[in-house]
C-alpha cells in the first residue's frame, strides 16, 4: 500500500510591517510628554487635565507628521511613547487591524 500524499498549501506570506508602508496609524494615537525628548514647543498643547500631549491638526493626525511622506518630522527628537511603540509589536498590529477595520480594509 502506498502512502498518501497530503497537499501542501503554501499560504500567503503575511505582508512586511514597516513603518513605510503602515500609513502611520500610531500617528493618530493621543501622545503624552512624560520625559523631555526635546520636542519642539510647536508641538506640544495642554490637554483637559493640565498634562503636554503631542499636538494634533483638525485632522486627528499628530502635527509633527509630514502629510507628504506619513514620516515623522520630529523622529530624533521624538516622544518617548513614540520610541517605545515598536512596529511590527502587538500594540503596532492592533492599531493596524482598528484601522484597517475603520477604513474596511480588513485585518492587518
Amino acid at each position: 500500500m502506498s502512502p498518501s500524499l497530503i497537499p501542501v498549501q503554501q499560504l500567503p506570506a503575511a505582508p512586511e510591517i514597516t513603518c513605510a508602508t503602515c500609513a502611520a496609524c500610531c500617528c493618530q494615537l493621543e501622545v503624552m510628554l512624560i520625559t523631555d525628548t526635546g520636542v519642539p514647543e510647536r508641538f506640544i498643547e495642554t490637554d483637559d487635565w493640565g498634562g503636554d500631549v503631542m499636538a494634533r491638526l483638525d485632522d486627528g493626525w499628530c502635527a509633527a507628521l509630514d502629510r507628504d511622506t506619513m514620516l515623522c518630522t520630529i523622529y530624533e527628537n521624538r516622544p518617548l511613547i513614540c520610541r517605545e511603540f515598536e512596529m511590527g509589536e502587538a500594540d503596532c498590529l492592533d492599531e493596524r487591524r482598528g484601522i484597517d477595520s475603520a477604513y474596511g480594509r480588513g485585518a492587518a
